[in-house]
């Protein structure tokens, strides 16, 4: 399995978000997370994404690629997640004063890899998406599909194992989220990463491999 999860509970005060989850999602595979607002999917995302923690359980377990990552510390899970996870979100977040090559270009950076061979690498997403004239272009000269594809090219540049979704498609026009939800079955194609996507979207939702869906912070179907 590339993502086992067991008995994940989050509170804040005397809110439950989530009650028990329990999970598992397979090396490559597409899985969309469904349900209302307020069900505990993004909460779910996040703490699958090593981004939040949830509340402690002995019960509670997570394993990444077999690697059980509550067990790291901060300075650990911080070099993890740039290591072996991508993060699309609803709202691209570029960085407004850097070009789109830059933007892609920046996680790479921070993994301290090679400038020339990760340009290279950049530019190769960048094209393979569609955004060969778009290196030198800056966030707010791109369309709103152009700018979140420049974030897709983004959560792919260390290569990682998973890549986390979150309402990627819900600030897109209908033929711009259409073309972002391709794109993530050549990628899982070309690349062989696994997608965890939280959508509203019910087309991206019934493309994906699986469904889990979510009510009141409990998974009813998986």
């Amino acid at each position: 399995m590339m993502i086992e999860a067991i008995n994940l509970c989050k509170s804040y005060g005397a809110l439950e978000v989530l009650k028990g989850v329990s999970l598992s999602i397979k090396k490559g595979e597409i899985v969309a997370i469904v349900g209302p607002s307020g069900a505990g999917k993004t909460t779910l995302l996040q703490i699958l994404g090593t981004l939040d923690k949830p509340s402690k359980n002995d019960a509670t377990k997570i394993h990444i690629n077999d690697l059980n990552i509550l067990e790291l510390n901060q300075k650990e899970l911080a070099k993890f997640r740039n290591q072996h996870i991508g993060f699309i979100f609803q709202f691209h977040q570029l960085l407004p004063e850097f070009t789109a090559l830059e933007n892609v270009c920046i996680p790479a950076f921070i993994a301290q890899k090679n400038k020339n061979e990760t340009e290279i690498k950049a530019k190769e997403l960048l094209d393979f998406l569609g955004l060969k004239d778009r290196f030198y272009h800056k966030p707010n000269e791109l369309s709103g599909g152009e700018q979140q594809r420049v974030a897709v090219a983004r959560a792919l540049i260390n290569n990682p194992q998973v890549i986390f979704a979150d309402e990627p498609s819900g600030n897109l026009d209908t033929d711009s989220a259409e073309h972002l939800h391709q794109l993530f079955f050549k990628l899982r194609d070309k690349y062989g990463q696994t997608f965890v996507i939280v959508t509203h979207n019910q087309e991206l939702a019934n493309m994906a491999d699986r469904k889990i869906e979510m009510i009141n912070g409990e998974i009813i179907s998986n």
